[in-house]
């Protein structure tokens, strides 16, 4: 499963995933889109007053059935953006091991130089709390220059994406 923890319909951090997602052999990949699923601000009166909303259990029964996950997130202002960090609380109340230990590469990344840094830091702390199997990361800075007409093309960041994404094929 790929996830670009954005709701932007240019996420740059989707297009990382998918990409990423392509390289990994002999799976069927299932790309999550943000927008795809309707769910209101989180909160235990809204929970409580309602349930689950019905895309919440869609979506959880996808996190279910994935064999492993690529997941990319948007940094705004140092965290997760408010979409991904909406769906993650909703999904942590279903189950509070979201990622299931299944195994993760966890990305991010900017238009800036520091590709996401400090979302990444606050995911290396927090996903393993909540059953993320990180099996390797990577921060993708300056995403514009170095990611054009759908292909990475800095050597180094191509070479390392690709080194994830075989690892991650060798877990599944």
């Amino acid at each position: 499963m790929t996830i670009g923890g954005s709701n932007s319909k240019a996420s740059i951090n989707k297009k990382l995933a998918e990409y990423t997602g392509k390289l990994i052999d002999a799976v069927e990949l299932n790309h999550i889109d943000l927008n795809d699923y309707k769910l209101p601000i989180y909160s235990i009166d809204t929970e409580n007053d309602a349930g689950f909303p019905e895309d919440l259990i869609k979506l959880n029964a996808e996190v279910e059935s994935s064999d492993g996950f690529v997941v990319s997130l948007a940094e705004h202002n140092g965290a997760y953006s408010a979409a991904f960090k909406n769906m993650f609380d909703w999904l942590s109340r279903m189950d509070a091991k979201v990622w299931r230990n299944k195994p993760m590469l966890l990305l991010s990344t900017s238009p800036g130089a520091r590709g996401g840094q400090s979302v990444m830091d606050l995911a290396l702390s927090r996903f393993p709390r909540n059953g993320g199997n990180i099996i390797g990361h990577t921060t993708f800075p300056s995403f514009n220059e170095n990611f054009v007409n759908g292909e990475i093309v800095n050597p180094e960041l191509r070479e390392k994406i690709s080194g994830l994404a075989s690892e991650l094929s060798e877990r599944l």
